[in-house]
């Protein structure tokens, strides 16, 4: 821990739920811009953010541009 630095709980769910939101709308202008690229970077961002928030306990779901 940094010293110092105090962060509660309810401040880290908040700042890794703020990462998947804002990732989820990163990806949704760069499909909107129909720019391949940035919807690769995106889509990239918004796997991390959600493998991130899972691996601290957090139940995020996915909605993404990759068909199945």
């Amino acid at each position: 821990m940094v010293q110092g630095v105090e962060v509660g709980v309810g401040e880290v769910v908040e700042a890794l739920l703020a990462r998947v939101r804002a990732a989820r709308a990163g990806l949704a202008a760069a499909v909107a811009a129909e720019d391949p690229y940035a919807v690769a970077v995106a889509q990239d961002e918004l796997d991390d953010a959600v493998r991130f928030a899972r691996r601290h306990g957090l139940d995020v779901t996915v909605t993404g541009t990759d068909e199945e």
